[in-house]
Order: C-alpha cells, then structure tokens, then sequence
C-alpha cells in the first residue's frame, strides 16, 4: 500500500537505540545509510519500509498530532516484546500491552512514542 514511512528525530543515536530494539522484538533488522537515514524493513522489495532521519531542512524534528503508526506482530508476546523493548530504550507509555475492544475476539496490542514523540503502535491478530 505505500512504499514508505519516515518520521523525524532529534537525535539519530536514541533514535537508533530505541528503533533497534522495538524492531527487533518484531524480527524486522535495521539498516543505516550513508546520509544517516535508518530504514526498516525489506529493502528488496521496496515497499513497506520505515525510515527515521534528521529533517534535512535543519529544522527540528515534530511529531504528527493525531497520527499513529501501527505494525503487526505475530502474537500476544511478540506484542509485549515490542513494547519492552521500546520501553527500555527511551519510549513512553500511550497504552500498555491489552486486549482492545476491537473485534471478536478482541485485538491485542500496545501503544507508545519513540524519543522523539511519535505514536506507534503494534497489534497481532485475535487469537494469537
């Protein structure tokens, strides 16, 4: 559906930290570039991948008011290893790991912002 999604950071190394860990809890690997940009994702594919730079307008970075970012996980524990993970590595809390009303069976899932005040969430199918 969209061949990337790139949000902002003020600081490339707490960026980095934190996206490591969060992804890797997720088995998704990182990658950085030669202008400092970290990517997520399949770079084969070309579709799908999530960046994270330093605005190249030198203007500080800002978090989207209203928007989230979600990304699937295999199941219940993948969900709270995101979590942890991103948690220990300069996140904060916007909604713990949980089953949300959403669906029957309920969706399970968990929010938190990245150093840098962006929303993200991670959910796996019912069930799982």
């Amino acid at each position: 559906m969209f061949t990337h999604v790139m949000v902002g950071t003020n600081d490339a190394a707490k960026a980095r930290a934190f996206y490591d860990a969060a992804f890797g809890a997720l088995g998704i690997a990182g990658m950085q570039t030669p202008n400092g940009a970290l990517w997520y994702g399949d770079p084969e594919s070309r579709e799908g991948m999530f960046g994270v730079v330093t605005p190249r307008n030198d203007e500080p970075a800002t978090f989207a008011n209203g928007g989230t970012i979600g990304f699937p996980a295999k199941d219940r524990s993948t969900v709270d290893a995101w979590y942890a993970a991103g948690m220990a590595n300069g996140g904060s809390d916007e909604g713990p790991p949980g089953e949300r009303p959403w669906g029957d069976p309920p969706m399970y899932g968990a929010y938190m912002r990245d150093p840098d005040g962006n929303k993200l969430c991670a959910f796996c199918e019912p069930g799982r």
